[in-house]
């Protein structure tokens, strides 16, 4: 009778170590991260994309959602270089991200003083 290592959850056919069982986590988490700042990217640029449809004249508005579009784009982008991705483009053309939006990516607001 031998005895079996288990296997590392990454697939590979070394024995499962605490290391890797860690590394495994960490993948995990900064992909649940990444894919909830990814929905919230999305439902930003949905909320810019059906205001503009509806033709409002409210300028401030639409200011305000750029302004969290750049946002949580710009947020999306340090995360994932973060995790070690580096490639904007594909998130750009997947995501469909306006350049209007990337060229507010980044930029300090104002603070407003009472």
């Amino acid at each position: 009778m031998s005895l079996r290592m288990p296997q590392s959850p990454f697939g590979g056919h070394g024995p499962e170590t605490g290391a890797s069982v860690l590394d495994y986590e960490i993948a995990q988490q900064k992909a649940e991260i990444l894919g909830s700042m990814g929905q919230q990217v999305e439902q930003a640029l949905a909320r810019l994309r059906a205001f503009d449809e509806e033709g409002a004249d409210e300028p401030d508005r639409r200011t305000a959602l750029l302004d969290e579009a750049a946002d949580k784009a710009w947020a999306l982008m340090i995360q994932r270089e973060l995790s070690g991705l580096r490639h904007w483009e594909a998130v750009v053309k997947a995501y469909g991200i306006p350049h209007e939006v990337l060229n507010r990516m980044g930029r300090v607001q104002p603070s407003v003083r009472t």
